[in-house]
């Protein structure tokens, strides 16, 4: 080869470069592919960030510290034990606006219920203490920088919210039970409204009209799915159901609340990252949790501690109590206390509980009705292999009432 027929070192470098065009493209894609995954995955991981931080931000801002009586931080169990929290809806219409649900100035206890998870997760109990209970008060350390109030041997159990807060509440129900509760969750109406609507409503039934002008609920019998008024409408009624008392209000609320835990657990929320992110949010935004809850991890345990027990074993429970009380406390209840010890008994050893009938659910509810099943044409068929030995449970006494998860119930 001359001289002048050599290549020049750009002539070279032109050859090369065309002879490998090919292989450039395809890692120029794969490598613009490659960014586009790290961006979505950075993406991703940078949102999941900022969503735990938020919400790890909303529960310290609305956390209720507890103490005990005498002021000095609770001991809290570890999380692999028995597990008893305490949940509050109070009455407060803050924010709500006059004339909607009456006076913003309310803040009673509404709703209180004890809720149970065994150490072994195969059960758990909503035990419902009525709002016109009538118990002793201990001694209570004020929530407000005040003095605090001196034990009372009698007192109205959703008043101790408004003379010392929810952890007043909590303080009483665990001298009336002797139970330890470390944890605390308390929702106001909008919190009802805001958790209804992130659930996609919740469908109950309703075995007869429910009328009630004192809370505006009115529901023809038949299947309804309620969201956000709706659903606080529904939990609030009482003189629509039942004899119009508050033992027939909780009866009906076991309603809404064993299809609740259906719906949770019937799209497996529980079970579902984001979904449980999303409603732990909207939790965080419209509760107040104990200072005990105030980190997602705690929050996490419990709906751990949950996700794993089947509906059948997630029993509702009505403190047994005494009505007919003489002036001034004409309707209100006392607790039976015999019947409730037996109950308080059971919680403190974490004894499994399990209603003897499913039919006695309280005077504001009953068991949906099921269909007659249709004749079907008789077929030899291989028998049926033997089931599986279960673990016996002593039922409950006859007179204890209320429902599980698995039972459909519907207001009356």
């Amino acid at each position: 080869m001359t001289e002048q027929s050599k290549p020049t070192r750009a002539e070279r470098a032109i050859a090369r470069h065309g002879k490998v065009q090919a292989a450039s493209r395809t890692r120029a894609i794969f490598g613009i592919i490659g960014k586009a995954l790290i961006v979505v995955l950075v993406s991703t991981l940078t949102v999941a960030t900022i969503s735990a931080v938020q919400l790890s931000q909303e529960l310290s801002r609305h956390k209720i510290v507890l103490t005990d009586s005498n002021g000095n931080p609770i001991e809290v169990p570890p999380m692999d034990g028995p597990l008893n929290l305490l949940l509050v809806g109070s009455d407060s219409r803050e924010g709500t606006g006059n004339g909607v649900f009456g006076s913003e100035q309310s803040n009673l206890a509404d709703v209180i219920i004890l809720l149970h998870i065994s150490a072994d997760r195969k059960n758990a109990v909503g035990l419902s203490f009525p709002r016109d209970l009538m118990v002793p008060w201990p001694a209570c350390p004020s929530t407000t920088g005040g003095p605090g109030y001196y034990a009372q041997s009698l007192g109205q159990i959703n008043a101790t919210i408004a003379n010392g807060g929810p952890g007043c509440t909590l303080l009483t129900v665990e001298a009336l039970t002797g139970l330890q509760i470390p944890y605390l969750a308390m929702v106001d109406f909008n919190g009802v409204i805001e958790l209804a609507n992130a659930v996609g409503g919740v469908e109950v039934c309703v075995a007869e009209d429910i009328n009630d002008e004192f809370t505006n609920t009115y529901l023809k019998a038949g299947m309804h799915n309620l969201q956000g008024l709706q659903a606080l409408q529904f939990l609030r009624t009482r003189h629509g159901v039942g004899d119009g008392s508050d033992l027939s209000r909780i009866s009906n609320q076991q309603v809404y609340l064993t299809a609740l835990v259906r719906k949770l657990k019937g799209k497996d929320v529980l079970n579902n990252p984001v979904a449980l992110m999303s409603l732990a949010q909207t939790a965080a935004r419209n509760m107040k949790l104990s200072d005990t809850l105030s980190d997602p991890a705690q929050l996490v345990g419990v709906a751990n501690a949950l996700k794993a027990i089947p509906m059948k074993k997630i029993t509702f429970l009505q403190l047994p109590s005494i009505s007919g009380l003489p002036a001034p406390n004409q309707g209100r209840v006392l607790p039976d206390y015999e019947k409730a010890q037996i109950l308080f008994d059971m919680l403190q050893a974490d004894q499994p509980m399990v209603l003897a009938t499913v039919n006695n659910t309280g005077n504001g509810s009953v068991v949906e009705p099921k269909p007659s099943p249709t004749p079907t044409k008789t077929s030899t068929k291989s028998p049926k292999p033997k089931p599986t030995p279960t673990e016996t449970v002593t039922p409950l006494p006859d007179w204890a009432q209320g429902t599980n998860a698995s039972t459909t119930t519907c207001s009356k």
